[in-house]
């Protein structure tokens, strides 16, 4: 009935022109038909005028023959047109059948669709905008249409409604978001180009409020960023600097949702992302405050890697943004997550690059200087992390991790549970000992007081079960001991082990553990000027004892004579008379090694400075006549008066200042003996070859003195063969 009333108000010559392949002819006809629709409209006769719409739509726009479709289209057009103000209340009927045409396989028909909803929005208007997000779904596929005629027309029509948005007061920003948000991480460069145009144009209008939705839409823009268009990144990067300037002249803006976006961001592997996102995370986290606590940690955990950043504009913002943040003082109880960002320090220690665990490192110090309590919460958590940092490659993350470890171990209970920890990690890393020890053990000396700390090693290797180890953990204690300087204070402590209480404890502590070592017991002897006791020691050594790794380490002792720590020794040797059992002692060790080592010809060239055996003798013959096997003058370091060893009667230092040296010696040929039992259990072929005196072979290290960098070098494990 529609259809027949339509027919009867629309000429056939009309209707047949319509569908006409000759565009001019179409044209023609969509003028008369909008003469017609105009006199129904002043008429009122509405009905007769959607009769003539549903003919376009169902007859024209809907038909199999394209040039129908065409004429379908210019026809509805041309109806609005006519309609003029009244067109309105039936755009419902117009609208659809329009849109439908954009998706026409025919791009003629979709180019027609362009044109005909450019001039029926062109006299709607606002009236226009209850359909907008139909159009902008059709208009955001026909930006990337294959052909571009269509491109160009969809360009022409977007262009004004675009101005139709920004003029209207409809406009819904709140419905139209969800459609923007799913089309963001859309790849084609024109979906893109058009997505951004419309967000800047969005933008630009005061009344939608774009940068609250900004959460919504944030991360596509980034990812536009890393496009391979140089045209589309800088619309991307140009939109992203705008919201910046926005969020900075904004009094509320929500960080928090932002902020997980940027941390995904600054993890990207184009460079020109990362920087982008770490240069917003800086800015967030100057204006963000109270709002951006909760994400402290997930900020951290992308600023750190940042600061290792190949690229230097990263790394920059990025050291700038971790001070930033780590000088926000902020309390636990607003939200202040301590674990994860201990956490996020800890995943962080493990990272490849140095940069970035030594900021982590700094970053578990200022949770302990600000959240003491807290932080120990969670030490079993980082400990272990901690423990395996001491093997890092770089000296200063060492240096930092011990720092550390000593701002945990301020209080009794965590400076043992350390020492133990410590201790355990060199025994199951031997190669940790061998490059880290001297320095690991040097710097918690001056962190956490080196008799503590000697003390506390002392206390844990005397009941070491592992004899082996206990031997070579000995030995490098005994190298620190001597020859570091952040140690001295320490060695002139003991040095006054024979006239001084706090000195005789420290050294009868250290040589319950020092027993594990005959090199180290003799070491420690020289040191306290304990020479008889030394040269007693010498004297218990039997065959078992001298092995290759005796060599090795009375070679370092030699060179360590050497140096300025013994100093007061060999001064003490233009006095033989006075310091029988020193020589005796040195030259005791003399025999003992092979004559063509290095060793032996600097320990040999030292002795023959002493002087003659006659003035020795004349100078032994007074001090034995005098009674007095100590005299109460003394040459020694710093005036202290110490005992001399003149008098050859052996039962004379067996007790002095309350030591049982007599005792201590029965303590160390026990232990020594417990090393040998420990070394014939063990299948050791190379102790077969080293045990016959006529096989011993002098390693290369014994031939040359030994550098200086190896006195303070552990012994290794693997070429350890014997009590030492």
């Amino acid at each position: 009935m529609a259809t027949a009333e339509a027919l009867y108000v629309i000429p056939s010559a009309v209707l047949r022109n319509l569908s006409d392949k000759l565009y001019e002819k179409r044209k023609n006809a969509a003028l008369e038909l909008e003469g017609i629709v105009k006199q129904l409209a002043v008429a009122g006769d509405h009905d007769k005028i959607t009769a003539v719409i549903n003919l376009l739509t169902q007859e024209y726009t809907y038909s199999p023959q394209a040039n129908n479709r065409k004429g379908g289209l210019i026809g509805l057009a041309a109806a609005t047109v006519g309609l003029t103000s009244e067109a309105a209340q039936h755009l419902e009927q117009i609208v659809p059948s329009v849109l439908n045409s954009f998706s026409d396989q025919d791009s003629r028909v979709r180019y027609y669709a362009c044109e005909a909803l450019y001039n029926i929005a062109k006299v709607v208007r606002g009236d226009f905008i209850v359909f907008f997000n139909q159009i902008f779904d059709a208009l955001c596929k026909l930006s990337s249409d294959s052909d571009a005629n269509v491109q160009s027309a969809a360009h022409l029509l977007d262009r004004l409604v675009k101005d139709i948005v920004t003029e209207s007061d409809q406009f819904s920003i709140e419905e139209f978001i969800p459609l923007l948000r799913e089309r963001m991480n859309v790849l084609n460069p024109y979906v893109r180009q058009f997505l951004v145009g419309w967000i800047t144009v969005l933008d630009s209008v005061p009344d939608i409020d774009m940068l609250g939705f900004l959460p919504d839409f944030l991360d596509g823009l980034f990812n536009m960023l890393s496009d391979s268009s140089h045209e589309i990144r800088q619309q991307a990067d140009s939109a992203l600097s705008e919201f910046l300037q926005e969020i900075k002249n904004s009094p509320s803006v929500d960080y928090g949702r932002m902020a997980e976006i940027l941390v995904q961001r600054s993890g990207s592997q184009d460079e020109f992302t990362r920087l982008t996102a770490v240069t917003w995370i800086n800015e967030f986290v100057k204006l963000g405050g109270d709002q951006l606590v909760p994400y402290y940690a997930d900020i951290l955990g992308a600023i750190l890697p940042c600061i290792s950043d190949k690229e230097e504009k990263i790394r920059v913002v990025a050291r700038e943004t971790n001070e930033e943040l780590r000088g926000i003082k902020a309390d636990p109880a607003e939200g202040f997550d301590v674990g994860a960002i201990l956490s996020i320090a800890r995943r962080q220690l493990s990272s490849e690059w140095e940069a970035t665990r030594i900021e982590a490192l700094h970053w578990m110090s200022t949770l302990l200087n600000r959240h003491r309590s807290e932080v120990l919460v969670f030490l079993n958590d980082v400990l272990d992390t901690l423990l395996k940092a001491l093997s890092d490659p770089s000296d200063e993350v060492v240096l930092l991790v011990l720092e550390v470890h000593a701002c945990i171990a301020q209080d009794t209970q965590h400076f043992r549970q350390l020492v133990v920890f410590l201790v355990h990690n060199f025994q199951l890393d031997y190669s940790l000992l061998e490059k880290r020890g001297a320095l690991i053990v040097r710097r918690l000396c001056v962190l956490l007081d080196a008799k503590r700390v000697y003390l506390e090693l002392s206390t844990i290797l005397e009941g070491e079960s592992d004899l082996e180890f206990a031997s070579i953990m000995v030995q490098a204690l005994n190298l620190v001991l001597l020859a570091s300087s952040e140690l001295s204070h320490l060695r002139d402590l003991l040095k006054q082990s024979l006239i001084n209480s706090a000195g005789k404890d420290l050294f009868l502590s250290l040589y319950a553990s020092w027993c594990h070592s005959p090199m180290a017991i003799i070491s420690l002897c020289l040191l306290v000027q304990a020479y008889q006791h030394a040269s007693s020691v010498i004297q218990s050594l039997v065959e078992e004892d001298i092995n290759a790794k005796f060599f090795v380490q009375l070679d370092k002792l030699i060179h360590l004579l050497e140096t300025p720590t013994f100093a007061y020794l060999r001064l003490q040797l233009l006095e033989p008379g006075r310091y029988i059992w020193l020589l005796k002692a040195l030259y005791g060790l003399l025999m003992l090694l092979p004559q063509q080592s290095a060793a032996f010809k600097i320990l040999r060239t030292r002795l023959k400075t002493v002087p003659s055996y006659s003035s020795f003798k004349e100078e032994q013959l007074r001090q034995t006549s005098s009674g007095s096997p100590y005299s109460q003058n003394n040459h020694g370091e710093g005036g202290s008066n110490f005992p001399e060893d003149g008098n050859l009667n052996e039962n004379s230092y067996d007790m002095h200042n309350g030591i049982n040296f007599a005792s201590r010696l029965q303590h160390f040929m026990e232990i020594q003996h417990q090393h040998r039992l420990h070394l014939k259990s063990q299948t050791l072929p190379y102790f077969s070859s080293t045990s016959s005196t006529k096989e011993v072979q002098i390693p290369e290290e014994s031939e040359k003195p030994a550098p200086a960098s190896d006195l303070n070098r552990p012994p290794s494990r693997s070429s350890y063969r014997g009590p030492v």
